[in-house]
């Protein structure tokens, strides 16, 4: 016994000491580039597949060959990375989502290159470099972690690595060099990605899919270690390897054994779900977000009816046998999926493999029931769907990289723990239903689901829900301030992306005639999410053309070229947009006869932007209208409609309805950004908040506006305590709030921003849309423009009409006039005194003296997260 625990032990301490080494490797990268590498498994695959190539093909000498491989190609390989891929994208100033879609791409790239050159079979020849003994492997990670700490700790590079990890913009200015260190950190990264290839590849398959998929499941390590700390990540990796090891010598009985044995053998995968789902995330609230596409105007319909008859030319042209073609329209559906939730929600989701792998098996399992083929895809898509809240649920709380390693782990857990077990597939068959067992028939039926979904996904875009989700992916804490139920709009996204690509999963199955689990891996989980995002992930062309193009290219020529494509399209992200923004565009037509703006200088837009003057016209007017009432000075601000206001007209000392009631904010390190902080906000009054930066103006707006809650104190509306009620219900009981960086939806046109307001809002009121619109001087031609690219005064105003087309009685402004010149100051000065007229409760954070001096009623000082005067 003692023996087989000692081998075991050190066959443990073998794969903890690969999985360190890629910890090291991805720390090392992270901290030198701020890139969570997912192309490091990859990596690590190529560069053993190159040394097998040498020594095993070739017949080099193995010492050599590992010299090269090493020392030569793996370090190349980062650079290159470095060079062309990942310095362009810093020099674009991308976020961190947007480098993770890269790496991505760099992932799906090496795996179908890979498939090319050397085949998709398995190789069992790799040579060993190490030898069997695991001390010899542990010895290579601590000596390299040894080396790494005393490089960092003792170095002059090391300071100028903590330096450009600290502050980048400022160790630039200091005279550091942040290419060069970021290169260092790329050519080391992928240099410990070579070692642990061709450490793991004599133990493990050797294949395109396999390894880097392993390689994927061990990033738990580093994401344990915050992507901090290596003494963390080796230990956690060499306790989870001996732990894995150990758990082999389990054989438990009863219906459950498969499944524990399953875990016991996994226990990176169950490690890598636990620290995506229960630790904090890597990454940051609102700052690593995908971007919102690009494109606008709508395809014309002669694009959609070429793509009809594409879809229909295998009825016409091909043989009886559609084995090829049937596969694409449900391919379709499971990417259309990706539409939805990425496209359209704005969240990364690297798990819908899992969910069209679902699926096609419940179908398979409820068909074997006894259940027709039909219907037991439809229960299946019923019982697939609430799975979505495995990944909507982290997304509530979670955004950018912690996300994706979130939706990423539950697909590897999936496969790993599902579709990879025999208790779950052995035996399995899927047919057709009755009376589509035809190719043609089956594939007429498809066309027919397809077009259901495209219709249902459209109707979702154009609505109400739809412009919440746009603003959810375009601005988060935008959409939650407007009033959208963020949480539940995230829910909703992936329950029916969950839906949609279960069953597209379920017709694939059928279509094949079988359920295949590879069909449904992470890894096509990760081409697929490539694949929309470079043909452009808000497009419903997109699943269509991406279906046919990864189909189309391997049945035609050989099995990779379609990931080696979307692959080597998507490492240019960033550099070369969407595919499908190049196909031609259309105009709305009632944009079509509208006059050009006659817009005065000065008055907040240009003629490119279209904007009109600021000032509100009389009640007279009709909703189309944007010019004032005749014989109303242009410019001049008339007082907007009782509608924005409360119903009376205030009294002389009305009650404050928004009372501050001892708000203390201490944040995590025990800075105090608010201390014991009252404030009253009295209706019919403009109140404002002065002091310099760091005085605690903003932090005291967010509790007020439900963005931060505060450590002690109370936020009370009208005698009611709301301290815990999130920004989104606050701005449904009436207190709006506006953004000091714009939150404007550049996505949705400027009429659908201000109508989002008033669908959300306080008081839901139709009428809320043009009167906001006519107020701030939004009803001409630019009401039907999209918001991106429009002057900052026209979008501070768009913003402000969006606030107040929710019928709020308390509105908070966050410096309004930044970024305003001086007359688009003044005539906002007009529009927020005359609604503090009409008996509006206005708080203002502002630095501008002279905007406070105009408007304020009263005026606080703040100091040191405290009301001075």
């Amino acid at each position: 016994m003692a023996s087989l625990t000692y081998d075991l032990t050190l066959a443990g301490l073998a794969v903890g000491s690969a999985a360190a080494l890629t910890g090291i490797g991805l720390i090392v990268t992270y901290r030198t580039t701020g890139v969570l590498n997912l192309a490091h498994g990859a990596v690590a695959m190529v560069c053993a597949y190159l040394l097998r190539q040498l020594v095993v093909e070739w017949g080099w000498p193995l010492p050599l060959g590992a010299l090269l491989v090493l020392l030569v190609v793996a370090p190349g390989i980062g650079l290159v990375l470095d060079r062309g891929v990942f310095r362009p994208l810093a020099l674009l100033g991308s976020n961190p989502a947007q480098t993770l879609v890269a790496s991505i791409g760099v992932f799906v790239l090496l795996v179908g290159g890979a498939a090319l050159v050397w085949g998709p079979g398995a190789r069992a020849d790799a040579p060993v470099l190490l030898g069997d003994d695991p001390w010899a492997q542990l010895a290579a990670v601590v000596l390299l972690a040894c080396l790494v700490g005393a490089v960092t700790r003792w170095s002059r590079f090391g300071r100028e690595l903590r330096a450009v990890v600290d502050n980048r913009p400022l160790a630039m200015l200091g005279g550091i060099d942040a290419d060069r260190v970021s290169a260092a950190g790329w050519a080391f990264g992928s240099f410990t990605a070579g070692l642990t290839g061709v450490l793991l590849a004599p133990y493990v398959r050797l294949d395109p899919y396999g390894m880097p998929l392993l390689v994927v499941e061990v990033i738990a390590v580093a994401v344990v270690a915050r992507m901090r700390s290596l003494p963390v990540a080796i230990g956690t990796a060499l306790a989870l390897g001996v732990a894995q090891a150990q758990l082999t010598r389990l054989h438990p009985e009863g219906w459950a054994g498969p499944l524990v044995q399953a875990v016991g053998a996994n226990l990176f995968v169950v490690a890598l779900l636990v620290a995506a789902l229960a630790l904090p995330g890597v990454g940051g609230r609102g700052q690593d977000v995908l971007p919102p596409p690009t494109g606008t105007g709508r395809v014309p319909g002669g694009v959609w009816v070429t793509a009809g008859v594409l879809f229909l030319l295998p009825l016409g042209f091909a043989g009886s046998d559609l084995h090829t073609s049937v596969q694409v329209p449900a391919l379709a559906i499971v990417l259309l999926s990706l539409v939805v939730v990425t496209g359209r929600g704005g969240q990364i989701a690297l798990g819908q493999a899992a969910y069209a792998g679902l699926g096609a098996l419940f179908t398979a399992l409820l068909a074997a029931g006894g259940l027709p083929e039909l219907v037991a895809l439809a229960v299946a898509v019923l019982l697939v769907a609430p799975l979505g809240l495995l990944t909507g649920w982290p997304a509530i709380r979670r955004h950018g990289l912690a996300l994706a390693l979130a939706t990423l782990a539950v697909g590897v857990a999936v496969s790993r723990f599902v579709f990879a077990q025999p208790y779950a597939t052995a035996g399995l068959v899927l047919g057709r239903p009755a009376g589509f067992g035809d190719d043609r028939v089956y594939y007429v039926l498809e066309l027919a689901v397809l077009g259901c979904c495209l219709a249902l996904v459209a109707a979702l875009r154009r609505g109400r829900t739809g412009r919440a989700l746009a603003a959810l992916r375009d601005h988060e804490s935008g959409a939650e301030a407007a009033g959208v139920r963020v949480a539940g709009l995230k829910l909703l996204a992936f329950v029916l992306g969950a839906a949609l690509a279960a069953l597209g999963g379920g017709l694939l199955g059928m279509g094949l005639r079988a359920f295949d689990p590879e069909a449904y891996d992470p890894v096509r989980g990760l081409l697929w999410f490539a694949a929309i995002l470079v043909l452009g992930a808000d497009s419903l062309l997109s699943p269509l053309a991406a279906a046919a193009l990864l189909v189309g290219l391997d049945a035609g020529t050989r099995g990779g070229v379609a990931a080696a494509v979307v692959g080597a399209l998507a490492a240019l992200v960033g550099r070369v947009p969407p595919l499908t923004s190049w196909l031609p565009r259309m105009t709305p037509p009632r944009e079509a006869h509208r006059p050009p703006s006659t817009e005065p200088p000065g008055s907040g837009g240009s003629p490119a932007g279209g904007a009109e003057p600021p000032g509100p016209p009389g009640r007279a007017q009709g909703p189309e209208d944007g010019a004032p009432p005749a014989g109303t000075p242009v410019g001049k601000v008339v007082p907007p409609p009782p509608a924005f206001g409360p119903a009376r007209a205030p009294e002389p000392s009305p009650p404050a309805r928004l009372h501050a009631h001892g708000l203390s904010l201490t944040y995590p390190g025990g800075l105090t950004a608010l201390a014991n902080v009252t404030l009253a906000l009295v209706p019919g009054r403009v109140t404002a908040l002065v002091g310099p930066n760091g005085a605690g103006k903003s932090t005291l707006f967010d509790c007020l506006a439900g963005t931060l809650r505060p450590t002690r104190g109370r936020v009370v509306l009208d005698g009611e305590d709301i301290t815990g009620r999130p920004a989104h219900a606050r701005t449904r009981l009436g207190v709006a709030r506006t953004f000091q960086q714009l939150a404007v939806f550049p996505s949705l046109t400027v009429e659908e921003n201000v109508r989002l307001g008033a669908e959300q809002g306080h008081v839901r009121d139709p009428a809320a849309t043009g009167q906001a619109l006519r107020l701030l001087g939004l009803a001409g031609p630019v009401r039907h423009r999209p918001a991106a690219g429009l002057p900052t005064g026209t979008l501070r105003r768009v913003e402000l009409a969006r606030a107040l087309a929710g019928r709020p009685h308390t509105l908070l402004i966050d410096e309004p006039a930044a970024g305003l010149d001086a007359a688009e100051t003044d005539a906002l000065a007009r529009v927020l005194a005359a609604l503090a007229a009409d008996g509006l409760t206005v708080l203002v954070v502002e630095h501008d003296p002279d905007l406070v001096a105009g408007i304020a009623h009263t005026v606080h000082t703040m100091e040191g997260g405290r009301i001075v005067s």
